[in-house]
C-alpha cells in the first residue's frame, strides 16, 4: 500500500471508528494539536450523519426533541457506521436500533414511527413506472388470468404496525396536537406507495393485506384465488379476486402484469 493509501486509510478509519492511528501523521500547530486539528473532520462528518438523520426523521425528532434525537442519532452513529456512498441510505437500520436500544426500547411507538417516515422515504425516492389502467387489464386474454402474476409498483412498501404511529406522523406533520399513545388490539397492516409524486398510504384489512403479500412473493391470481377461500365462499373467490385488482388500479400500484 502507498504512503496515501495508507494515509486515507488511516483517516478513514478516524472518521468511522475514532481510531488514532492517522493523528501521528499529523502535524500541530501552537494555535491546535494535531488532536484538536483532527477533531475539526471528525465533528463535522457526524454533524453531517446527524443532519441526514434529521432530514430522514423529522416526526420522530418533533416527538424525542432536539437534544434527545441528537442522543439517539449520535448512538446510532457509533453502532452503524455509515457504509454507503450515499448518506440516503445511512438511517436504513434506525428503527430496528430504537426497538433494541435503551432507553427507547420502553417506547415501541418510536421504533414504528421511524420505520413509518423510513418507508415513506423509500416510497419517494423507488423508481418510476407506469401504473397499468383498467382498459390494460381487461385487454387481458380470459385464459391467462389463472397464471398471470401481478407486479407492482416501485414505490410499493408494506410495514405492519401494532400502535398508531401514522395518526402520530400525520399531527407532527400538520402541527397538530399529538394523540395519545394506543396500541391497536391486533397488528394493523399498512400500505404505502406513490401516486402522480404523492406519497398515499392506508391501512388494510387482514384479507387485502394477505392478497398483496401473496403478489408481492410471485403467486399467481389463480393461487391468489384460492388462498381467498379463507375469508370468502369458493364460488365468490374469484370475484373478490378482481375486486381486489381494480381497488389496486385505480390506486396506480400495478405496474406490469406477466403472463407465463
Amino acid at each position: 500500500m502507498t504512503g496515501l493509501a495508507r494515509l486515507q486509510e488511516d483517516f478513514h478509519a478516524y472518521l468511522l471508528y475514532g481510531e488514532q492511528r492517522v493523528t501521528a501523521r499529523v502535524a500541530g500547530t501552537a494555535r491546535a494539536s494535531a488532536e484538536e486539528r483532527l477533531a475539526v473532520y471528525g465533528n463535522a462528518y457526524r454533524l453531517r450523519l446527524l443532519e441526514a438523520l434529521e432530514n430522514d426523521f423529522p416526526a420522530l425528532k418533533t416527538l424525542l426533541g432536539d437534544g434527545e434525537f441528537a442522543t439517539l442519532g449520535r448512538a446510532y452513529i457509533d453502532a452503524h457506521p455509515s457504509r454507503h456512498p450515499s448518506l440516503r441510505w445511512f438511517g436504513t437500520h434506525l428503527s430496528n436500533f430504537v426497538q433494541r436500544t435503551p432507553p427507547y426500547d420502553a417506547q415501541p411507538l418510536l421504533a414504528e414511527l421511524a420505520a413509518f417516515e423510513w418507508a415513506q422515504g423509500e416510497v419517494f425516492d423507488a423508481e418510476d413506472a407506469v401504473a397499468l389502467s383498467i382498459e390494460d387489464i381487461a385487454a387481458l386474454p380470459p385464459t391467462a388470468w389463472p397464471a398471470m402474476r401481478l407486479e407492482f409498483h416501485p414505490s410499493v412498501r408494506r410495514l405492519n404496525l401494532d400502535w398508531n404511529a401514522p395518526s402520530m406522523w400525520q399531527a407532527i406533520d400538520k402541527h397538530e396536537t399529538f394523540p395519545a399513545l394506543e396500541k391497536a388490539a391486533i397488528t394493523t397492516p399498512w400500505l404505502l406507495w406513490r401516486k402522480q409524486l404523492e406519497i398515499h398510504w392506508r391501512s388494510l384489512g387482514a384479507e387485502e393485506a394477505w392478497a398483496i403479500d401473496v403478489c408481492l412473493r410471485g403467486e399467481t391470481f389463480g393461487e391468489l384465488c384460492a388462498g381467498l377461500c379463507e375469508w370468502t365462499e369458493e364460488s365468490q373467490a374469484a370475484l373478490r379476486a378482481a375486486g381486489l385488482l381494480k381497488r389496486w388500479v385505480t390506486d396506480e400500484i400495478i405496474a406490469h402484469v406477466i403472463c407465463d
